[in-house]
């Protein structure tokens, strides 16, 4: 299986359902369609929709989209796609829109980098997603063929690419999609649809709540992160510089999260803190940090937000994002430039959710209690201890789950660490000891998991990555007024005598600094108990 996904979101295009009482019987509409009319300006593709509810419609890898394709060519069996038609004569997708999709997909030449879906990306499309729609078409054309292909042997048997093209061509006249139709109004049409996504290929919880919360701030939010404010706007009700707000602010935490752009096996220690920006659990890891961020997460139940009826919900909702994000990265003045390296992957280079979600509750915690300089003058510490026993994130997620489900625990062991390395107990064995005499952390134990690797051949993505990351890690760059590390997205330089007290402006006066030790925490220094990070003697 490809860790890659195909995304044909901006194939069959959103709307909103329309809730009429004079909603068309469904008796008399056709029970199949052909292939044909799935080409541009066909009557039934120009009608075809999806629900403004509907899940981005890419989570399929190039191997399931090509099995799809050639199931059809080859006539085997492809479940019947379920419509519904509106009172406006629109065709809704109510199941089967990542098939209908990819014959769509494979009808335009379009696997989520063609005309269509650059349009509706607005040219901003993740090398990742380029990537995947290549693969999936060289797979096509390789044991499919394409469509154009297909269509020119049949009118050109002569020149045909391969022999065995005529024969699929001359099947596609007598092949057809099959199709059963939902009767009933909007509210019957909403109901099927979350009733059927809950079989077969069930929907992700935290998924399902924010597509039944669509117009609430926090879905909203997300939605906009997750595409750096392009693609479809489920905020187009709202007024025109409102939609430029939420667009505008979308696109900083986009690019505050995913920049640069993750590529694995890992080869460079310049990796984002959010992970992938192009997979099929990235929305939900959004939709969860929206929630963490606007405290609307207790425990690990995330509660109801009220709709937004005007938009400045959901921009009061990124900008507490935005804070968050700008405060763990970049180059903000108040950034504390935390490294992806040490915070947010494990060992082996994947990205790990639950401590990203205790990182980001950690930082709420510290600006809420205003002890961002406590916590620098004990970071290097911290982050050496936090290296050295990546392993134990992973046990507190077998423990209690990924993401949200495990993340207060991650929490209790930093905030732990922090308080003995603020009362100046530095020593590895002693804050081992302090985590193990620790009722709530008592499960976690001091041993490194390994994978057995005696079967295997050649080396996996992980084992590259983990490689890497093992001799990489010395030579990371150190931040000159701390000590702890620094990412390159947040690499401010900084004056070793200020510019006010007649420092120059020449090398032999800079060095490079987090952006919060640059601008607040170098000040403050002799202010705080102890002047600096504890000694490391």
């Amino acid at each position: 299986m490809s860790d890659s996904y195909v995304n044909l979101d901006g194939l069959i295009p959103r709307e909103d359902f329309e809730a009429k009482p004079d909603q068309p019987s469904a008796a008399n509409l056709p029970a199949t369609q052909t292939i044909t009319e799935l080409e541009t300006g066909k009557f039934f593709y120009s009608v075809l929709k999806k629900p403004d509810f509907q899940r981005e419609t890419a989570n399929w890898d190039p191997e399931t989209v090509a099995e799809l394709i050639r199931s059809f060519v080859n006539d085997d069996l492809v479940p019947a796609i379920i419509l519904w038609r509106s009172p406006s004569n629109d065709v809704f997708v109510i199941d089967g829109s990542h098939r209908l999709s990819s014959l769509i997909a494979w009808v335009q030449d379009d696997y989520g980098d063609g005309d269509n879906s650059r349009e509706f990306f607005e040219h901003s499309i993740p090398q990742a997603q380029l990537d995947a729609a290549e693969k999936t078409r060289k797979i096509i054309n390789r044991e499919v063929g394409s469509y154009s292909d297909l269509k020119f042997a049949i009118s050109n048997p002569q020149k045909a690419l391969k022999p065995e093209h005529i024969d699929r061509a001359k099947k596609l006249g007598s092949l057809a999609i099959n199709v059963q139709w939902v009767n009933g109004d909007a509210t019957k049409a909403e109901h099927s649809f979350f009733k059927i996504n809950q079989q077969g290929t069930v929907i992700d919880p935290t998924e399902l709540s924010m597509l039944k919360a669509r117009m609430s701030p926090n879905a909203l939010a997300a939605r906009a992160i997750i595409r750096a404010g392009v693609g479809h706007k489920y905020w187009s009700k709202f007024s025109t510089e409102t939609q430029a707000e939420i667009e505008t602010e979308a696109k900083n935490v986009y690019d505050n999260l995913f920049r640069p752009q993750l590529q694995t096996p890992i080869k460079t220690t310049d990796i984002p803190i959010a992970g992938r920006a192009y997979s099929a659990q990235t929305l939900p890891l959004i939709f969860d940090l929206v929630n963490l961020a606007n405290d609307t997460v207790v425990g690990r139940v995330t509660q109801e937000v009220p709709k937004d009826p005007d938009g400045s919900k959901t921009i009061a909702f990124l900008r507490k994002v935005r804070q968050v994000a700008y405060r763990i990265s970049g180059t903000h003045p108040s950034s504390l430039g935390l490294h992806p390296v040490v915070y947010f992957y494990g060992a082996s280079g994947r990205f790990q959710p639950t401590s990203f979600f205790g990182v980001v509750a950690l930082v709420k915690r510290l600006d809420s209690t205003d002890s961002f300089a406590e916590f620098t003058r004990v970071r290097q510490h911290f982050e050496n201890f936090l290296l050295e026993h990546k392993y134990l994130s992973n046990q507190i997620t077998q423990k209690y789950g990924s993401g949200l489900k495990g993340y207060a625990k991650v929490v209790q062991l930093y905030e732990l660490l922090l308080a003995h390395l603020q009362g100046g107990v530095i020593a590895k064995e002693q804050l081992e000891k302090a985590i193990t005499t620790n009722q709530e952390l008592s499960f976690l134990r001091f041993v490194p998991d390994y994978e057995d690797e005696a079967t295997r051949k050649n080396f996996t993505t992980d084992i590259k990555s983990s490689t890497f990351l093992s001799e990489a890690v010395a030579s990371l760059l150190h931040c000159k007024i701390c000590g702890a590390y620094m990412h390159r997205n947040s690499i401010t330089f900084d004056h070793i005598k200020d510019k006010k007290d007649g420092g120059a402006g020449d090398q032999s006066n800079a060095q490079i600094a987090h952006p919060y030790c640059n601008s607040t925490y170098k000040d403050l220094q002799v202010k705080i108990a102890g002047s600096g990070p504890p000694s490391l003697s």
